[in-house]
């Protein structure tokens, strides 16, 4: 115990004492004990006011009170003290991250849990259009009106982006990402220029879809002279013109390949989507498997009313060339199965086979434009090395996510997940 304690106790001990002692010689022992309670109890209410009076007003220093109240004046002093030190280290901190945030050429803005802008940097106003103090307390799609934006946010997927146009000048292209932090009572919202990048981007797009469009009339050309020539050649010339054939068949699903990824990276609106009906759509993809292969036993499990809103045409493109790498990749005798279900998590376009397998540190890069596991296997079978990177386009478009899981020896399996 305190010695401060010890002088309260000793303090209350002697202000009994002496009114019993008065009410001894009195006779009214009751009342000098009422007495004497009011008077410490006035004491400590008088401390009282002390103390809520020194929190009130702005004096540093503490009252000047003897026992157990000088011990609390002083405690209380202390812990002011190391919340004022906390205070100013609070505000240096902030004060180097806005310093910081404030040089930095992405627009960074701090949003409340509802959305609302609490702080911006310089370049929040150049990006964003933004204006402090008189934008503070408002919501950010007040200033950011576009739909994909709100869908953005209500998805509240924190590991994506999404590209829009910059409301302040619509010749910049904006990346912006919203993270939640502070456990998810706040968000930090970063807006980059990514201009250039698009540009870049627009440039290659283009390039890849001209190119594609000149040679595709040669190749038609030469197609058809080769057709012309395969009619009874010279036996020496049978093999050179079937060996040309292929490659020219090769190069037109190259080429087509490559308009249709051109046009589906290069069209910023999402497709109008419609009812589909998968289940049909599905049937003639199987029936187009069997013609490509007979060799393999091809089953088709599918929910003949259930349908999905897109575009047939780019889905159709998706879900054939699953099935028919399927059926490439899969060896004489092997199974592949197709399914179109729904669940909890939404729909599901499922194909598996018992083909050779992909390795696990090549799975991540299918997507990849002409990326291919085994250059030579690929060509002999036909690939152009953009199926899978055709799928994953058409996927984004749909509001889908592709899934792999494959097996060395046992085959793999591909699902295109949608949400709706």
């Amino acid at each position: 115990m305190s010695p401060a304690w010890f002088q309260e106790l000793w303090r209350l001990f002697s202000l009994v004492l002496f009114f019993l002692l008065i009410g001894l010689l009195t006779g009214k022992i009751c009342f000098y004990l009422l007495i004497a309670s009011l008077v410490y109890i006035a004491w400590h209410l008088y401390n009282l006011y002390r103390l809520h009076r020194w929190f009130t007003s702005r004096k540093f220093q503490p009252p000047d009170a003897p026992g157990i109240w000088g011990e609390v004046f002083y405690q209380f002093y202390r812990l002011q003290q190391r919340n004022r030190k906390r205070k100013r280290k609070l505000a240096a901190i902030l004060k180097r991250f806005q310093k910081s945030t404030s040089a930095m050429p992405d627009a960074t803005v701090v949003l409340s849990k509802n959305y609302q802008i609490e702080w911006l940097n310089k370049a929040s106003r150049q990006l964003l259009g933004l204006q402090s103090p008189q934008d503070k307390g408002k919501p950010i799609t007040n200033f950011i009106r576009s739909p994909s934006f709100a869908e953005y946010l209500a998805n509240n997927d924190n590991q994506s982006f999404v590209n829009l146009v910059s409301p302040s000048n619509s010749e910049i292209i904006l990346r912006i990402c919203v993270i939640p932090y502070a456990r998810n009572d706040q968000h930090l919202l970063i807006a980059r220029d990514i201009t250039p990048l698009h540009r870049l981007e627009q440039m290659r797009s283009d390039f890849i879809g001209n190119v594609s469009h000149e040679l595709r009339t040669p190749l038609t050309v030469i197609n058809g002279f080769l057709e012309t020539l395969q009619d009874n050649p010279p036996k020496q010339w049978q093999r050179p013109l079937f060996l040309m054939a292929q490659q020219t068949i090769r190069m037109r699903n190259l080429v087509e390949d490559l308009l249709l990824l051109s046009r589906l990276e290069s069209e910023a609106s999402q497709p109008s989507h419609h009812p589909v009906a998968v289940a049909e759509l599905l049937q003639s993809i199987y029936e187009e498997a069997h013609l490509l292969n007979g060799e393999h036993h091809i089953s088709l499990e599918v929910d003949e009313n259930l349908k999905l809103n897109g575009q047939q045409e780019e889905l159709r493109s998706a879900f054939s060339n699953l099935v028919f790498n399927a059926v490439r990749y899969t060896p004489a005798g092997g199974s592949i199965k197709i399914y179109w279900y729904q669940d909890k998590d939404g729909k599901h376009f499922k194909v598996s086979d018992t083909g050779e397998g992909i390795a696990k540190e090549h799975i991540p890069h299918l997507t990849e434009r002409f990326y291919r596991v085994d250059v030579a296997r690929s060509r002999s079978r036909g690939g152009t090395g953009l199926g899978l990177a055709i799928v994953k386009q058409v996927l984004n478009r749909h509001n889908g996510r592709l899934r792999i899981i494959s097996e060395i020896g046992k085959g793999s399996t591909f699902w295109c997940d949608f949400k709706e």
